[in-house]
Order: C-alpha cells, then structure tokens, then sequence
C-alpha cells in the first residue's frame, strides 16, 4: 500500500503530536488549578543541574511546560519556512526533553534573542541558525541564576540576565562552527561543546566577583509504573505507524540506517524516509527507558530528558548498534569505579554518553565500550567548572572524550599518517 508524500504541513503537524500527547498526559495527572501556578514555580525556581521539574511544580505542569515549549519551537520553525529535516526533529525533542528540568516559559528567549541579533549582524535569515539556537538554550539556567544575585536591585539584575543571555547567544553561533573542527563530528552533541566553554567563561566571571552557586540535587523517585506506560505508549504507536506508512519498505530502509557511523550528525529523514526514521526513534527510545529500568534508575524529569536527547538524535546520528556499546562501557565502569550506575549523575552519563555514538559506529564495538567508560569519569568530574549552569553537561564532556581519543584512534589505525604529516606532535 502506497501513500502519497506528506505535504510540509502535514509533517509538522505530525512531529506536534508528541508534545500535544504529553500535554494531554499532563492534564490527566495534575488538576489544570495547579497547573498554573506550578508553571510560575517553574519559572521561579533556580534550575542549574539537577533540578527535576517533576519535583518542582509536579508531572502535569512539567510536561504542559515541555509541550509549549517543543510547539513553540516546531512552529517557529514552520513559519520561519524552513522544510522539515533531522535537526527539526533533533532539536523539538531536546527541547522537550531538558523542558523537563531545566528549560521554561521565560528562560530561554535572551539566548535565542541573541542569536536572532547575530544572524541580523551578518544579514543572514534566522533559519540558518535557529537550530543552534534551540540547542544553546542549554545555558539557560545562567539567565535565572543571574536573577538569584540577592545584592542587587531588580532591575540592574534582569539588565544583566538579559545582557548575559544575549552575549551567550551572539557568540554560540561561531564558537558552534569553530569547535566542530576540534571533534571532526564525533560527538553528537556540537553545540553542547561550545555550551560548556561559554559556560566555563560565564561562571569564571561571575565567581571573580564572588558570585558563587551551590550543587542542588533535586531528583523524584517512584514513577517508573506510571512514566513506563506513558512512554510505551507512545512507543508502540510510533512503531505501528512507521510500519502503517513505510509499508515493507521501513525494514530496508531501517537497516540501511543501522549501516550508518553517524559521524557529523547523519540525516536519517532526508537519507532514509520518515517511516525508517520514526521506527528508529522509537527502537531506541524503548532501549534507553528498559536499560533504565534494568539497572535500577529512576523514569523522571532528568532520565526522560535523557531519553528523549536518544530519541530525538535517532534523526541524526544514532541507531541501537552504535549508542548499545557506549552505555554499555558506561555500565562496565560503575562496577570498577566508585559509584553505583543508579545514582543521579550516573544515570545521566549513561545516558548522555551516546553523544560519542559515532566512535562505535565508526570504530567499532570494542573503542565504544572505552569511549563510554571514559566518557563516564569525565561528565562526573568536568560539570564542576561551570557549578551545573550547562545542562548539556555531557555535550562538554563528550567533546572532550572525542577530542582525546579520536586522534590517537587515527594515528593507531593508520600509521603512514605520521610519515605523511597529517598528524601534528
């Protein structure tokens, strides 16, 4: 059975459904009159690492606020006419992913406002750098924690919020071009990168002038019945329809995606078709929640945004044969080193660390089992240079891993590359 293309419409229409799913959720688990004031507690709260929302305003508010959030930035997309592609995906579901412990209403337009400033400088449209936008609103919680300096008036701290966040979002789109370079695409999460240093720099400042944060743990426990059934829910309805509309193509098509490195954020909808994309998504989707799940983890706010970062990438670079070896390395290190893969932050690294999934699909099972053991010390140890204020924590600490290891890969791998001088000493 053969269905005719989808028009642009339609397809954003469809990749709604997601948000407007959890938003439907929401409002099933959370009375709509406390709905209300728990997005203003959102919004409110400081929201560095690791602040889970569905302790801070309740499951209902967090995934209203994620569900605006993602419509927001799929329709802004939309109408900025742009055609739908992976990063259109990629970056809806990062967006709602860290909407859930992180990102709200009010704290991410400064960053978007100054990349919007920055492509007006260069006379260039937005829709060149909307996606790197989306991803560098990661910085957020700097934007509210600058709100929390006590010692200052009101109106001098949202001056300086919004001075911060427009300079965070002036400089993310060259530093996002410059730093690709240093990885050559084997980290996924590129802007993640660029994040952390902007972060580094940002936190530096403030702590010259004795502006200091405190670690928070904010982190809920005992949904996993409940979350477990809302996400396989949707999991099993985005198989069937990947089957409903790929026909017996999706499987061909899916394996062809499993061939992949997904070196540079690969684009599994422009190369592979919708049908294949939406199966892979969800195939990795119910990995990441069942190996979750199965090494004792808590489903909630932080876990599922980690789980949706898998899910939305599954657009652009990852498959289950290249992110199974790095979580498993992630595995493997919790029981040589001294904390127990359960933990918040483990957890996390577990499941960020499939930023280096193109280590695996290109070099192999075996480096993807040390990549994901690396990966694991240095998220848990690299966050204390910018005190959480990056929530893509693991984007920085993945491109360090891929920095480090992908050179000495390539001078193992081909040793004429000395003789030839491609490599520098």
């Amino acid at each position: 059975m053969t269905h005719s293309p989808l028009t642009r419409l339609q397809k954003f229409r469809l990749l709604s459904l997601t948000p407007l799913y959890f938003m439907i959720v929401g409002l099933f688990l959370q009375p709509v009159t406390e709905i209300l004031p728990g997005l203003w507690t959102l919004i409110k709260e400081p929201d560095f690492l690791i602040t889970d929302y569905f302790l801070v305003g309740g499951i209902g508010t967090s995934f209203i606020n994620a569900g605006l959030l993602t419509l927001l930035c799929i329709w802004t997309i939309y109408f900025l006419g742009m055609e739908m592609d992976g990063h259109t995906i990629t970056s809806s579901c990062l967006m709602f992913g860290f909407s859930l412990f992180g990102k709200n209403l009010l704290n991410i337009w400064a960053i978007l406002l100054g990349v919007y400033i920055y492509a007006h400088y260069h006379k260039m449209h937005l829709s060149r750098y909307v996606y790197i936008g989306f991803y560098g609103t990661s910085l957020s919680p700097i934007i509210t924690q600058i709100m929390y300096i006590t010692d200052l008036p009101y109106l001098l701290r949202l001056f300086i919020s919004l001075a911060v966040g427009l300079m965070i979002g002036f400089v993310l789109p060259p530093l996002s071009t410059h730093v690709h370079y240093a990885h050559k695409g084997y980290s996924l999460y590129n802007v993640g990168f660029s994040a952390g240093i902007i972060a580094t720099v940002v936190v530096s400042v403030l702590k010259s002038f004795g502006i200091t944060t405190e670690s928070r743990l904010i982190w809920s426990e005992g949904n996993n019945q409940l979350l477990f059934a809302v996400l396989c829910c949707l999991f099993v309805a985005m198989i069937i329809a990947a089957f409903l509309f790929g026909g017996k193509e999706v499987g061909t098509s899916y394996r062809k995606i499993l061939s992949c490195s997904g070196i540079g954020g690969t684009d599994y909808l422009r190369d592979n078709g919708g049908a294949a994309t939406v199966l892979n998504m969800a195939i990795n989707g119910l990995f990441a929640t069942i190996f979750v799940l199965g090494v004792g983890g808590e489903l909630n706010g932080p876990t599922l945004g980690g789980i949706f970062t898998i899910i939305g990438f599954s657009a652009t670079g990852k498959h289950i044969r290249n992110i199974a070896p790095i979580m498993f390395g992630v595995l493997f290190a919790s029981f040589t080193k001294h904390w127990t893969i359960s933990s918040p932050s483990p957890i996390l690294a577990l499941l960020f660390s499939t930023t280096l999934a193109p280590i695996a699909g290109e070099f192999g099972i075996f480096v993807g089992l040390l990549a994901g053991f690396l990966h694991s010390s240095v998220a848990l140890n690299v966050g204390i240079v910018y005190g959480g204020m990056n929530l893509y924590n693991n984007g920085f600490a993945g491109g360090i891993v891929a920095i480090f290891m992908v050179p000495v890969i390539h001078s193992i791998r081909d040793r004429r590359a000395r003789a030839k001088g491609e490599i520098s000493l």
